[in-house]
This record gives structure tokens, sequence and C-alpha cells, in this order.
């Protein structure tokens, strides 16, 4: 019989594309998801498109029977059951919490119970704060989080002891963690736990820290997920997307089809046990740029970006992937194009249909002073 693979959170946007990837290898696939409102709408009801070959166990991450039942029989699992926002994470901290540290927390003890040959968790470039800079000579400069002082005049780059701006650079996996979120923080948690345990216990454990990721099956009503679903929820409602400070922010935007890759390579490679891979498209894009792209193929490019000026505690200036251990250890290579990848999610979303809630988000950073 083939091997049996469960994804927590798996009926989401990441895990339901990771499940047809499994599933065309022959594998077969088990998801415990709890159908969050904030990402599956109020019916709580099986995904559209999730495939009907998926076996869909509806239970809470952070249930010690449920999770029991869902690693019954199973020999791989990948740990993808996560709240996800920067912004919402610094005031719903229980919320977060509880699902990423606590839910992680029951996972490993019911693994410790019953090991698995492998786990994989799904991390985030979010820990890294922000990414790696250089100075015009080439030295490699790490930097720690802009004051408010200097966020307050708008002056949001990072610069040398000179003045000088330095240069953003693909950020490794060596760079140190900087958490300027509690989302980053639990991320960072979720990762550590999961290898120390694994670690401890006998099982093969991958961190795989992904990056921007867009593509078909995002949540568009959801105002606290990836930059390019809020941006498309804002076109379908024809609405401007809103960008914080001047939009020149620079990040690395990786489409879901190469995560999903990227994931079962790490499953089939056995040289990733015990290691912690970037998995991005490994090239920088400014977020005013892709927010002007994703206008442009939607037929919506009348609704240019608008820049706000404004700060978003938690958030950082320029952060994309160096992908070159996932490409040496893994095989891993980006596959989709930015182009091609946003023209496909511009062909899905003639389909949709998405709540606008931006204006409500923003509304509770506001709020809270969150929003500078």
């Amino acid at each position: 019989m083939s091997q049996l693979v469960l994804i927590t959170g798996g009926a989401g946007f990441i895990g339901s594309h990771l499940a047809d990837e499994l599933l065309a290898r022959g594998l077969r696939v088990r998801v415990l998801d709890n159908l969050a409102s904030q990402v599956h709408g109020s019916d709580a009801r099986r995904p559209d498109y999730l495939d009907c070959g998926v076996e869909l166990m509806h239970g809470d991450v952070c249930d010690p029977a449920a999770v029991r039942s869902a690693l019954r029989g199973v020999d791989a699992v990948f740990h993808f059951a996560s709240a996800v926002g920067v912004g919402q994470s610094m005031y719903e901290v229980m919320h977060y919490t509880r699902t990423n540290n606590l839910g992680t927390a029951v996972l490993l003890e019911a693994l410790i119970e019953k090991p698995v040959a492998q786990l994989i968790v799904a991390s985030s470039m979010s820990l890294y704060g922000e990414g790696l800079y250089r100075t015009a000579r080439g030295e490699t400069r790490v930097v720690g989080e802009r004051s408010l002082e200097q966020l307050r005049r708008a002056d949001w780059e990072w610069r040398d002891d000179e003045g000088a701006q330095l240069l953003p650079a693909p950020t490794p996996e060596t760079k140190v963690p900087a958490l300027a979120s509690v989302y980053a923080l639990s991320k960072f948690d979720q990762e550590r736990m999961c290898l120390m345990i694994a670690r401890a216990y006998g099982m093969k454990a991958v961190a795989l820290r992904f990056f921007n990721a867009y593509g078909p099956r995002q949540a568009l009503s959801n105002p606290y997920t990836g930059v390019l679903a809020i941006f498309a929820s804002r076109l379908l409602n024809d609405s401007p997307p809103r960008i914080f400070e001047d939009g020149w922010q620079q990040r690395d935007f990786v489409s879901v089809y190469d995560i999903a890759r990227a994931c079962r390579l790490a499953l089939e490679t056995p040289a990733a046990a015990g290691e912690v891979f970037n998995i991005g498209s490994g090239e920088a894009c400014t977020v005013r740029e892709i927010a002007q792209r994703l206008a442009a193929v939607t037929g919506k490019e009348h609704l240019q970006p608008e820049i706000t000026g404004k700060y978003r505690v938690g958030d950082i200036r320029h952060c994309f992937a160096d992908i070159s251990k996932a490409r040496d250890v893994l095989g891993y290579t980006p596959q989709v194009k930015l182009d091609d990848g946003l023209a496909e999610l511009a062909a899905w979303l003639e389909g949709q249909a998405a709540v606008d809630r931006v204006a409500q988000a923003s509304a509770e950073l506001d709020a809270r002073g969150l929003a500078i």
C-alpha cells in the first residue's frame, strides 16, 4: 500500500496544492483542518477545490483527540496548520499563540507517543525580520528595526554610518532571526520545536521557510493573508490596492506550484533531514510593481495603487530569498515565471467573488496605534 501523508491545515491554499502534488505521485493524503471562517467562510464546508481523493477530517490541531485520530496509520506529516497574518497577530495574540504554538505542541506530543518517519513544517520568511543588506562596497550588513523617529519622517530605507543607502541582498538561511511580530515569533517556535522533537525521537524533520506565495485558491476575503490575495480582493471590488510606506519595499513572490514541488522534494530527499530551507523565487520585486502588474493582467490598469505613506508595526523594508541551498540539496528550481503565474491568477480570479475587508483591517490597526 502507498505511503499515507497527513497535512495539517491541508484544506487551505498551499496545503491543497501540496495534496494535488502528492496524489499525482501516487501517495495517499489525509487532511486535518478546522475550516476556519476567516479562510473558508462561515459555512465550514469542504472546499470545492480539494481533490476528491483527499480524506478530510474536520478538526482542530489544538484538540489532542482529533490529532491522534488523524495520525492513525500515517507515515509522514506536513504541519501547515497556522494562523497567518503579521498585523493581526499583534492584537490577536492569544489566537495566534494558541493555534501556532499550542497546536504544534499538541501535534508533537502525539508524535512522541507514535513517531512517524518524516515531519515537514511550514515556516516563514517573516522570522528573518529585515533581509540581508550590503554597502556600496559589497560589505554585508545585518540591520535591526527602524526607529519610530525614522518612520515618522517617512525615511524608509536603511543607511550606513555615513548616511549612504544600504542595498538589499538575497537572504540566506544563515541569517540570524529577528522576530518583529507575534506571527514571526510563533513561526520560529513552530520550526524549532519540530526540529528539536524530531531529532530527540528519531524522526526526520525539515523546515521550509516560505516566501510570499501566490496562485489560485488564495483566501480572497481574508485581509490578513498574502499581499497578492489582498490586492486581488481590492481589484475585484473595483478598489485600488492599498500599500504601506512608499511601495518600493522589495519582496520575493513565489508560485504555489513551486512551493508544492519543493515540499514534495523535501519529502523525497534523505539529505534534507534536520535542515532548514528558503523556498522562494530567488528574485526581488517591489510591492508597487506587483500591484501594478496584477492590475494590468486583470484589466484594471486604471486602479493605480493607493500609497498610504503609513508604517505597519511588524513590517520590514526588504527581504527576498537566497535559494541556493534548496537548489543544491533538494534540486529545487522555480519553474513558474512571475508573468505566467500572474496571468494564471488573473484567469482564476475571473470566476471569483471577494468580500473586501481591507478597510476594516486597516481600521483595526489604526485604532490600536499599529499603523503610524
